[in-house]
């Protein structure tokens, strides 16, 4: 495996981002993973490096770069009242779907210069506060985005500019929604009316309620991470991007 970690350009700065990817018998497809809440970690970095060993190139970056570059966070950013939490708040309620799709936008460019990167198709799948991302980029690009994966995505029905809810019929890649059950930042009733109007939109996809798990089961280094939810989400996720990228 080969991995660096690189300034994008995009229209407000320079994102770092982490890329890993196969050694050989490239050029592979292209995966953005993006990033939830707490921000990047070695804990993002390790399940970069697993979904790219399947045969990808995975691009993680850090969506607070906009804020500078000690968007870094410590092991108390999930702690109420920890100073890093408040820290991490203060910058994570200022993120807004627009601007993300401008830094999607720039890692396409980016990827589209980069050797080991196979042109074309790629897959975009976020986490937590980037789930929305991930489905808007879907509505936003849809002659590039062939799958999209949001897992246990936070207020995927709210009044917010490209709220996923609104676009979904505009996609024209494959999407997966994977809700777990007990989710404060996506109770049942959400998902209910979010599962209402993917099922009218047309899309093309699924949406899964994972039984009995909380938000955040697939983060390894949570004390809430389900193993049986984690690998699911490990086989879901790759089969995805295997029927729609190769």
């Amino acid at each position: 495996m080969i991995e660096t970690t690189q300034d994008i350009s995009t229209r407000d700065g320079a994102m770092e981002t982490f890329i890993v990817h196969p050694e050989r018998h490239g050029p592979h497809p292209v995966v953005l993973m993006l990033m939830d809440a707490p921000g990047i970690r070695e804990e993002l970095r390790e399940m970069a490096r697993r979904l790219a060993a399947t045969g990808y190139v995975v691009l993680l970056p850090n969506l607070y770069y906009r804020a500078g570059r000690d968007t870094v966070f410590g092991p108390g950013v999930l702690e109420v009242g920890h100073p890093e939490r408040d820290r991490m708040r203060a910058i994570r309620t200022k993120m807004t779907i627009p601007p993300v799709m401008d830094d999607v936008a720039a890692m396409f460019a980016f990827i589209d210069a980069f050797p080991p990167a196979r042109p074309g198709p790629l897959g975009v799948h976020g986490y937590c506060m980037s789930g929305p991302y991930a489905l808007a980029a879907a509505a936003r690009y849809p002659d590039r985005v062939a799958a999209a994966a949001s897992f246990y995505g936070t207020w995927l029905v709210s009044d917010a500019e490209e709220s996923p809810h609104r676009t979904l019929g505009r996609a024209r890649g494959e999407l997966y929604i994977a809700c777990a059950e007990i989710d404060e930042l996506a109770p049942l009733p959400m998902v209910a009316e979010l599962k209402r109007l993917f099922d009218a939109s047309g899309a093309a996809g699924e949406l899964e309620i994972y039984p009995a798990a909380h938000h955040g089961f697939a983060f390894p280094q949570r004390k809430i991470y389900d193993r049986a939810a984690a690998e699911r989400h490990w086989e879901r996720l790759i089969a995805l991007y295997r029927r729609r990228l190769g």
